[in-house]
């Protein structure tokens, strides 16, 4: 048997995400059915309906600002990684 073709990446408006979260408040379809109406994977609804938990306060973990700024962090920590690592190279060259 074949592995499944794993789907493009894809990105959705703010709106839309909260329109799939506001969905699964209301109960009326289950996570599984609003996946399928909107051609989502039921663990991507899922994880949206416990990140808007988080960002309103009623579960415990890193908020999607906290998110965005740890990235960046990431991102900030590891540019100036490389640029010591290319100093470093640059002064071992000029040295030796």
């Amino acid at each position: 048997m074949g592995k499944k073709k794993p789907r493009p990446r894809r990105s959705f408006r703010p709106e839309f995400k909260a329109e799939t979260v506001e969905l699964c408040r209301r109960g009326d379809r289950s996570v599984g059915q609003i996946a399928k109406d909107f051609d989502l994977t039921e663990t991507a609804v899922r994880d949206r309906v416990k990140q808007a938990e988080v960002d309103a306060g009623e579960r415990d973990g890193l908020t999607s600002s906290e998110r965005e700024e740890v990235a960046a962090l990431r991102r900030e920590n590891r540019r100036l990684r490389e640029d010591v690592g290319i100093l470093k190279r640059a002064t071992a060259e000029s040295t030796g």
